[in-house]
């Protein structure tokens, strides 16, 4: 379906269409099993897919593989999406499903969101969060807090300054809320963190996406030593 018109289609799904996920699923079961019988550890999400390597010449024979299957099956590895990346070196990284996996330049590896997704999330904040906005700072809070415990529930896992830096921004909406309301012009700065510090915005109910990652991480160890 195109708006109101159909048209028939003989091959392929539509870009986002409700069945595809559960389609690939189906179409894609046999290559699971192919790849868990050749000794490869994939990760897949409908036509998403992630196999782990632990050599450059394993993870080139898994492409092989891949590819040859991707054939018999009469379907295309994404030209731009599908590559080898060495995960050991400094600054590496590669996306998957929302998430950008990034090995620091001390080796360590990161769990960031992803730029396609952190701008979807920008932009649902926005649209809660003009300037203009006529609601009391309870209810627009009670509404930005939706999307911000959505947003926890899948992106927890990520780099706890990416969490205070979301925190910071969607704050700095909320300020800019105020300023306008005091006849002020622009955003957040300055004296507004005394006039509406962290905790005034707590006060009001703010889903804090660093505080809750806390408490959690507190909760996890008071029942390891307990």
């Amino acid at each position: 379906m195109e708006l109101t018109d159909w048209e028939a289609t003989e091959k392929g799904t539509p870009q986002g269409g409700v069945i595809s996920p559960l389609l690939a699923n189906i179409y894609l079961d046999a290559l699971d099993w192919k790849m868990q019988s050749l000794g490869f550890e994939m990760v897949r999400y409908a036509d998403d897919m992630v196999v782990l390597c632990r050599t450059k010449e394993e993870a080139q024979t898994a492409l092989e593989r891949l590819r040859e299957w991707m054939e018999e099956a009469e379907l295309t590895l994404h030209p731009d999406k599908t590559k080898l990346t060495d995960m050991s070196e400094p600054r590496a990284m590669f996306e998957f499903f929302g998430y950008r996996f990034e090995r620091s330049r001390k080796g360590r590896l990161n769990r960031f969101i992803r730029k396609k997704s952190l701008l979807k999330l920008r932009d649902s904040i926005r649209y809660k969060t003009p300037r203009n906005n006529g609601h009391s700072m309870e209810t627009i809070i009670k509404r930005v807090n939706v999307t911000l415990q959505g947003t926890y529930g899948y992106f927890k896992h990520v780099h706890p300054s990416q969490l205070e830096e979301i925190d910071r921004w969607v704050r700095g909406r909320l300020r800019a809320i105020k300023r306008k309301r005091r006849g002020l012009r622009g955003r957040g700065r300055g004296t507004d963190h005394q006039r509406w510090p962290n905790r005034y915005f707590s006060e009001l109910g703010f889903f804090s996406l660093l505080e809750a990652k806390n408490a959690e991480l507190l909760s996890l160890r008071n029942g390891a030593n307990s």
